[in-house]
């Protein structure tokens, strides 16, 4: 007879692995084990590329046949930063008046053990006997370069044959409590890195040089000065930040040579990464003179269109909490991003009000509500 899991502790098993990206520290073999004894297969999948850290992903099944529910989630963390400030060790996984404190609590490694939990719930009610399959798609990339993470996993799932016909992804989607929010989509993101050429030369004698400052200004009052868009049904308007703007200059009477600045775009499913670098270009070319243009794009927007995925998780939401979770798109990115390619994708998880903060923590009562609403998402995904 199997134990039965209980999530808090699972959950605080978990957080005790100091597992900040690429490091993994054990938390993907406490996920293996608790799934292989539950019955699932599991493979542990290692990648590595020149010039980024090699990374430790899990994939494991329960179930040959079609189709396949895919839980995506991950068990690295953002570094703690400020220890100090901490009140409780942010990986000794304590609880303190219903709540439990710790890196990965809130993101996500709770959201990881309700759903073994639930696995574990469903299982045990059907007698192991279903039509379909489980699966989960453990990463420790998401919160690094998410080069050897999630993308890689999917690579290997198409060589081998492996199709995903649904996903949730167990993100701490709920901006203050538990049921707030499902995440059907989201935006893009674009950094562009702007380095415009001049002469140097002194401030006293500025007609013998050439201040690349005043066409870097200008070109990003371009980028900014007009919205791209005004939103739409789904998605709310595209956004730029400008988040440097750098000369290196140490001296108050010396034009520099080089201007440069950063900036990132948020973008709807109006536009595409492609689209957008043709048109910052053409910003850039319309101030002329020299100048270098860097742009990376590190996932396009997307949209699970609402329907039986949406439907189905905001109904055992609602049964579990008794509030209908709003359909959104906001937010940052996930490694939905990659699996969109793959099947139709949502969102769902932990309170997110303290995830990547000091004293990082979840309600003990959430977690058991977030495992009841993930077993009521199984029994109506197999359900007849």
């Amino acid at each position: 007879m199997i134990d039965t899991i209980d999530p808090v502790e699972l959950s605080r098993a978990l957080i005790r692995c100091p597992s900040v990206t690429p490091e993994d520290q054990g938390a993907l073999g406490i996920v293996q084990e608790s799934l292989e004894n539950l019955g699932f297969t599991c493979h542990s999948l290692a990648f590595e590329e020149d010039g980024f850290p090699e990374v430790k992903n899990l994939y494991a099944r329960i179930g040959t046949g079609a189709p396949n529910f895919c839980f995506a989630g991950h068990t690295d963390v953002v570094p703690v930063v400020d220890l100090g400030a901490w009140t409780h060790d942010p990986f000794a996984a304590d609880i303190d008046e219903g709540r439990l404190y710790g890196r990965g609590s809130a993101d996500m490694k709770s959201a990881v053990a309700c759903f073994i939990s639930a696995s574990q719930r469903f299982l045990q009610s059907k007698g192991g006997d279903f039509n379909g399959s489980i699966s989960l798609l453990i990463t420790g990339d998401e919160e690094g370069d998410a080069v050897n993470g999630t993308v890689k996993v999917l690579d290997w799932l198409k060589q081998q044959g492996e199709t995903l016909d649904t996903c949730l992804v167990g993100e701490p989607t709920n901006p203050e409590t538990l049921g707030d929010m499902v995440k059907i989509g989201r935006r893009g993101s674009l950094n562009a890195t702007i380095t415009v050429h001049g002469s140097p030369g002194h401030t006293g004698y500025p007609h013998l040089a050439d201040n690349p400052i005043p066409r870097l200004m200008k070109m990003l009052t371009r980028i900014i000065e007009t919205p791209l868009d005004e939103g739409n049904e789904h998605f709310q308007a595209t956004t730029i930040a400008i988040s440097t703007f750098d000369v290196g200059n140490p001296t108050t009477n010396v034009i520099p040579g080089t201007a440069k600045a950063t900036f990132n775009i948020r973008f709807n499913d109006m536009h595409t990464g492609d689209a957008l670098r043709v048109w910052i270009k053409e910003q850039c070319d319309h101030i002329g003179g020299a100048y270098d243009l860097e742009i990376t794009v590190s996932g396009e927007s997307f949209l699970t269109p609402p329907g039986p995925l949406s439907d189905l998780i905001q109904g055992a939401v609602k049964e579990v909490t008794g509030k209908v979770p709003e359909l959104s798109t906001t937010g940052g990115t996930s490694d939905a991003r990659f699996i969109k390619d793959h099947c139709p994708v949502a969102e769902f998880g932990m309170a997110a009000k303290t995830m990547h903060k000091v004293d990082e923590n979840v309600s003990v009562s959430d977690i058991g509500d977030l495992t009841e609403i993930y077993s009521k998402i199984l029994d109506g995904y197999f359900s007849p």
